[in-house]
């Protein structure tokens, strides 16, 4: 299945705000700090674990960013993946049950 067509969803061990255009992550496991940028902090902020990753990327970044899909949708794939990587984004091929 490709990424496009997975859930995305948050991490519940984790605490944020936002901070002027930047969202700022924290770790409650370990403390650590990560600095997302928009596009980024768009992403998590719709990472609701039951929309699909295409859609999120169909119905709000495209319009909030003014890019087209294509573009979009590999950029958020990469975006996802790094996230995911850092235990901020869990990556699921069901809709993901709330934490």
């Amino acid at each position: 299945m490709p990424l496009a067509d997975k859930y995305i969803g948050k991490n519940s061990w984790l605490a944020a705000r936002c901070l002027g255009d930047e969202m700022i992550i924290m770790s409650a496991k370990d403390s650590t700090l990560f600095t997302l940028n928009p596009s980024a902090a768009a992403i998590w902020e719709a990472a609701d674990g039951v929309t699909p990753l295409s859609r999120m990327v169909e119905n709000g970044i495209c319009a909030e960013f003014e890019v087209g899909l294509p573009q979009a949708l590999a950029d958020a794939e990469q975006i996802v993946s790094d996230l995911a990587a850092h235990g901020i984004l869990v990556i699921s091929d069901q809709p993901i049950a709330s934490q």
